[in-house]
């Protein structure tokens, strides 16, 4: 008699949804196609110059929407995360390359693929291009139109065949239900934004302001630069010294928070899909392992093969239940990557604000200007990447890892043969003990007998000069011959290690793997680094403060030019020069920075000697 999974699992293959989600895949680019176009005229360009091209014709009522700024977005954040969280399922079944529409051949996949990437990318582009649009009102009623239809098809998609075949119940319901989440979010988004765009035309609400140039972090950022640090720093926390310290002077821009939320979602989707081909082995290794005993019940467990077949099926019931227990370890290992890429994309930021780059290879001090424009595009969508595939490394590597531990420790408890491991790992880990303690005694004997004596109690240790040469010489020449064969161990070491820490940091996009010289070949982290400088030149707040004091002064000066009588609304208090005022500021700058005097340029015949002697005398008083 099947149980009810397995009938439910048949029930299922035999279910066909009236609803074709890659067939309305393709469908969804008409209303998207439509959305765009209208918001598209309604956007005003807001620098319009005639050209000789035909574009003058539609006046100044057309300009290609973006769907988000992926450098300087830092509104929104979360709904441009939620929006990109929206694309999961789509992105794991190009993932998967199982986007087929056409018959080609295998050396033009990569067309393929990147037209897939386009579709789903237009397919999805209303979502994104309704919360950046300027029309709040007519972009949420269009947005929340075609977040209800995507809605609405997805969950007719898993009522009509919520079980699969090989999770059995409610799988559908697993694959689907983060992208419903984030359609309902949207859904809520777009109602918000449509009460709240209501309001503002009723005239119940002041309308909002228009985004800022500078943003209020980056005004932060340079106040506490300009700030006297503290005397006595405020005790930190465990958490904030050990794991994250909350820095309110700095965001992360809407490109790291979507990338970090599709991110989650893509690796908790490739869970599941491993989840079910893992049932699917499973049932097979299960059909394979009642042959195997058909055969050893008719030879009443007197075959040859005996011995062996019994060997077969320990190593697949401890390769299925390895597999299983190392899949959480697996995950919980990518999810601290993900919070650890943030944590490392903040430290290296603040690193290039403050003009720092010795964290960073010779080779990067200066990269292509080209490539980290490509680095920006390329970053999102391969960190996705990385993390998956090092899920699946890091998982292999685990699962051989408990492999190991079962073989060596755990079976041999089983099979009675304690005393035999115990004595094994005993003369194991008292080889491995001798071997160090030997390196270690090489240098003991190296620091007591063959370097001179410290040249003042304060060193903190002896300098490099040789002591009792004639001594060291025979310590060299004897210990020659035992250091080759050591040698070899510490190679195989070094391979092993490498290897270890290679697979285990795979999905790191932030670090490279590559040794010394190399780190140009790893593609990834070269994607990193032209991340990390565009990001710089774009978003310094610094850079972006000295921008704004510039356009605020330019409008300034052109709506006092376009007032023809200015000056009458003028205060009548007296009035102070443009330079007398820059030299008090000056001098206020220099008083709080000292050292800042003696990086001036010294001019003859204005006083530059004299000045250092007066700002310390201001200072002082």
């Amino acid at each position: 008699m099947l149980s009810t999974n397995l009938r439910t699992r048949q029930l299922n293959g035999t279910c066909v949804s009236s609803v074709d989600l890659e067939l309305f895949l393709h469908y969804s680019l008409i209303p998207s196609l439509f959305i765009i176009l209208v918001l598209s005229f309604l956007q005003r360009q807001k620098h319009h110059k005639q050209r000789d091209d035909a574009s003058h014709l539609l006046g100044n009522h057309f300009e290609i929407i973006i769907p988000l700024d992926f450098v300087g977005t830092f509104s929104n954040r979360w709904s441009y995360g939620i929006a990109f969280g929206a694309t999961a399922n789509k992105i794991m079944f190009l993932f998967s390359e199982g986007y087929q529409p056409l018959q080609i051949p295998q050396w033009a996949q990569a067309f393929v693929l990147l037209i897939g990437g386009m579709e789903v990318g237009l397919s999805h582009f209303p979502f994104f291009a309704c919360l950046s649009s300027e029309f709040r009102l007519l972009s949420s009623i269009l947005g929340f139109s075609y977040s209800l239809i995507w809605f609405a098809v997805t969950v007719l998609y898993i009522t009509e065949c919520p079980h699969g075949q090989f999770l059995g119940r409610y799988e559908t319901v697993l694959f689907y239900w983060p992208s419903l989440l984030c359609l309902a979010f949207l859904l809520g988004r777009f109602l918000h934004m449509f009460v709240k765009s209501l309001r503002v035309h009723l005239g119940w609400e002041l309308p909002m302001e228009e985004k800022p140039f500078l943003e209020v972090h980056q005004a932060q950022h340079v106040k506490r630069l300009l700030r006297k640090p503290p005397l006595h720093e405020t005790k930190k926390s465990w958490f904030q010294t050990r794991i994250y310290e909350w820095d309110p002077c700095f965001q992360f821009p809407s490109r790291m928070i979507g990338t970090t939320v599709l991110a989650f979602i893509c690796l908790y989707l490739f869970v599941v899909i491993e989840l079910c081909m893992f049932v699917y082995v499973r049932d097979e290794l299960d059909v394979f392992e009642g042959e195997l005993e058909k055969y050893i019940t008719s030879v009443n467990q007197t075959g040859t093969l005996t011995p062996v077949i019994l060997q077969v099926k320990e190593l697949m019931s401890v390769t299925k239940g390895v597999w299983l227990v190392t899949v959480l370890p697996a995950a919980l290992t990518c999810v601290t990557y993900l919070f650890h890429i943030l944590a490392c994309y903040r430290k290296h930021m603040k690193r290039l604000w403050a003009g720092n780059k010795h964290f960073l290879p010779l080779k990067f001090h200066n990269p292509s200007s080209a490539e980290s424009v490509v680095a920006i595009a390329r970053y999102s969508g391969w960190q996705i990447a990385y993390i998956l595939w090092g899920y699946l490394i890091i998982h292999v590597v685990q699962s051989l890892c408990g492999m190991l531990i079962m073989y060596s420790l755990v079976l041999p408890v089983i099979h009675n043969q304690g005393l035999e491991m115990l004595q094994g790992l005993g003369i194991g880990t008292l080889t491995i003990s001798i071997v160090l303690g030997l390196m270690i005694l090489q240098v003991w004997i190296a620091a007591t007998f063959f370097l001179q004596p410290k040249m003042s109690t304060a060193d903190k240790q002896k300098p490099l000069a040789l002591n009792n040469r004639k001594a060291f010489h025979n310590f060299n020449y004897f210990l020659f011959f035992y250091n080759v064969l050591l040698g070899l161990g510490a190679c195989l070491s070094r391979l092993l290690i490498s290897c270890i820490l290679g697979t285990w940091l795979i999905a790191r996009i932030d670090r490279t793997i590559m040794q010394n010289g190399y780190e140009g070949a790893d593609m990834g982290f070269s994607a990193w680094i032209g991340m990390l400088y565009v990001d710089h030149y774009h978003t310094n707040p610094v850079l972006v403060s000295f921008c704004n004091i510039l356009l605020t002064g330019h409008r300034e000066r052109k709506l006092q030019r376009a007032i023809k009588y200015w000056y009458l609304n003028q205060s009548a208090g007296p009035r102070i020069s443009t330079r007398s005022r820059t030299r008090w500021l000056l001098l206020q700058t220099l008083v709080n920075n000292p050292r800042l005097v003696m990086l001036r340029k010294s001019r003859p015949g204005h006083g530059s000697r004299d000045f250092p002697q007066i700002l310390l005398t201001c200072s002082e008083s």
